[in-house]
This record gives structure tokens, sequence and C-alpha cells, in this order.
């Protein structure tokens, strides 16, 4: 066991704090054990999340726990009754999941790859995420998705997408972008508490990531982002892995003399207008970087709140660093071009301070 020194980017109050140094992957599934046993009405759902049974004992077998090992010994744990491995239907099997959530239980449905959203859209538009609206407030729709999104891992355009903004565009629906292993347990955590449905984007690059968890239970409040560094010159905004290139380019950008200001957003819809205006009206210049292609995005979605409420405040015009309006490669060469890096990062903030 080992005690955190740095207070939390949060805030104050986890200097001394008891906890661990894990890997994203570990701290998820966790996280996900750890709110089975706190809840009886939670359940899981998802491809090949479970092996069913021996033929011989009866007893459930473990799957691989999907491609990313995100659900690995949790059948042997709960039984195949709260860890239901579901057909190769995800319109079907969300829309099974919608109707358990209003009739009381709590779902927990793994998509597997990002890019099946656009399999079970229609369920999230039209019945996860209108239902409470449609009924006068009278039902809840608390049920909680999660899939692995983004480039640089070699899945291709069809498994590679980070297209957050087609989420956050319905009402209804709350969307949360964990960038480490402390905002994923306290996020999935508060995702499956709460009595709206939520859907946690997980970028494949950050499965193996390792960082300090308190031991503690704790929820991150949805709609909240947070500072990850303190800067004068510039704001560097990012959201799921682009935080952590975000954090990269500080230190590059630090070298050269310029001291980047860096926000990671982790929920985007709700998202948190507040920390946006008020890290650009400190340091008068902002990049955004985002792994989703440039239109309709959620860049394109900060830029807009910054320059309708702090135009005044800005000494330079708003910039983006997203990816390409293309398909992702898989060529590993155009998969790296394809993806915003460090570099790019650090090129477009010496651009706009003149620093060339």
């Amino acid at each position: 066991m080992t005690t955190h020194n740095k207070i939390d980017p949060l805030g104050p109050g986890y200097e001394g704090v008891a906890g661990k140094e894990l890997r994203f992957r570990d701290v998820f599934r966790d996280t996900l054990r750890a709110e089975m046993n706190r809840d009886q009405d939670v359940f899981l759902m998802g491809e090949d999340i479970s092996g069913g049974f021996d033929r011989d004992t009866k007893e459930p077998l473990d799957a691989w726990g999907g491609p990313f090992a995100a659900t690995k010994g949790l059948v042997q744990e709960f039984g195949p009754d709260r860890i239901r491995d579901a057909p190769i239907s995800e319109a079907g099997f969300v829309g099974a999941a919608v109707g358990a959530a209003l009739t009381g239980l709590r779902p927990v449905v793994d998509l597997m790859y990002f890019d099946f959203v656009t399999v079970a859209y229609d369920q999230l538009l039209s019945n996860a995420a209108k239902s409470r609206y449609m009924f006068g407030g009278q039902t809840r729709v608390p049920m909680t998705l999660f899939a692995r999104s983004g480039a640089g891992t070699g899945h291709a355009a069809q498994h590679s997408e980070s297209f957050y903004s087609m989420l956050a565009h319905i009402p209804g629906l709350k969307v949360v972008v964990p960038s480490d292993p402390y905002s994923v347990k306290g996020l999935l955590a508060a995702a499956i508490r709460d009595d709206d449905p939520v859907f946690l984007v997980n970028d494949k690059k950050l499965i193996n990531l390792t960082g300090f968890v308190p031991d503690e239970d704790y929820v991150i409040e949805l709609g909240k982002g947070r500072y990850m560094q303190r800067g004068d010159d510039v704001t560097l905004v990012g959201m799921s892995y682009t935080s952590v290139v975000c954090e990269q380019a500080a230190v590059q950008l630090a070298d050269a003399g310029i001291n980047a200001e860096v926000i990671d957003m982790m929920s985007l819809s709700p998202f948190d207008e507040d920390i946006l205006l008020e890290s650009v009206q400190k340091t008068n210049n902002v990049v955004i970087v985002d792994e989703d292609t440039p239109r309709a995005s959620m860049a394109s979605e900060f830029a807009a709140v910054i320059a309708d409420k702090a135009f005044d405040h800005l000494d330079a015009p708003v910039k983006r660093v997203t990816g390409p309006h293309s398909p992702v490669p898989y060529n590993k060469g155009l998969e790296n071009a394809f993806m915003p890096q460090p570099e790019d990062v650090v090129g477009t903030v010496r651009n706009m301070l003149g620093r060339d």
C-alpha cells in the first residue's frame, strides 16, 4: 500500500490517503464488482462476457471477459443471472436493458466497440433517453452502457471511432469519458448509481495505463471537469485519451518556456462550461484536442461556447487539434498520423503564441 502525496486535480483532500497504483482495466472490473455487491439490482449483459456452463458440472464457465477482459471472473462470483451473455444483436439487448431499467433493475451493458453504438442508436435515442420525458417524469432509466473507442491499436476503421458527439447530441443521455484509473472508478460508480442512462466511453489506449486509486469508495460528479495542471499562457482542453496527450504536450511546452494549463473534461453531456470559461479568462488562449473528426465534434461545441461567452478574453482564435475528416486507417503509420499527437498540440500552441 502507498500513500498519495499529490493534491488531487478535483480539489484538495487526498494528501496521505491510502491507495494503490493500479491498471485502468483492473480498476474498471473492480468497480463493476463493487457496485454489484453494493446493489443487488445491478446486473451486467453483453457479448462474450460469460462462458456458458460446464457440460458435466453445470458450473458457469468464465469467458475471456470480452476482448478487453473487462468482466473476466465475474460470472463465477455472481452467476449467470447477473452476468448475462447476449447474442450479437446490439439493438436487441440494449432494448432489453431499457426494459429492465424501466422495471426497476440497474443494467450495465457492454457494447464492446464504440462503433457498435450505431447498431443500437434508435434504442438510445428513442427509448433510453426519452422515456422519462415522455412519461412526465414518472419513470426512470437507470442503465449504464460502456464501450471502447479510439484509434492507435490496429483495429481499423470499423472498430476505432471516437464520435462522442453523436451521443452528446441526444438530450436525456449522459456521456462520460474517463482518462485514467482514478477517474474511471469515480465515473463508473457514479454512472451506475445515476437514475438516468449514462454512456461511459473507454479509449482503448487507456486500458493498460496505471495510476493512483484511493482505496476508499468515491464517486465523481457527472458533468464536471478538472484541472490536471495549472498554467498562465494557454489552456489545453482534453477528453479521454487526449487529456493524456495534453499533459504530454504541456511537458514539451514547459521546456520551451510556455506554461500550459490542462483541463480534463471527463463529462461531455452535460459538460462543465464554467471550467472552460474560468481558464480561458485567465490564459486568454485555448487549444482543444479531440480525436474525433472535426465536423460537429465536441471540439467544435467547446469552441462555440468559448467564442460565445468568453470572446472578449481571447487573444487569438480558438484552435482545434482533431483527427482528419476521414475513417481511421489500418496502416500503422497512417493511423498514428490520424491521431492528435503531443507534437501537433505543441506546434499549434507555438504558432498561436508567435513562438515558431
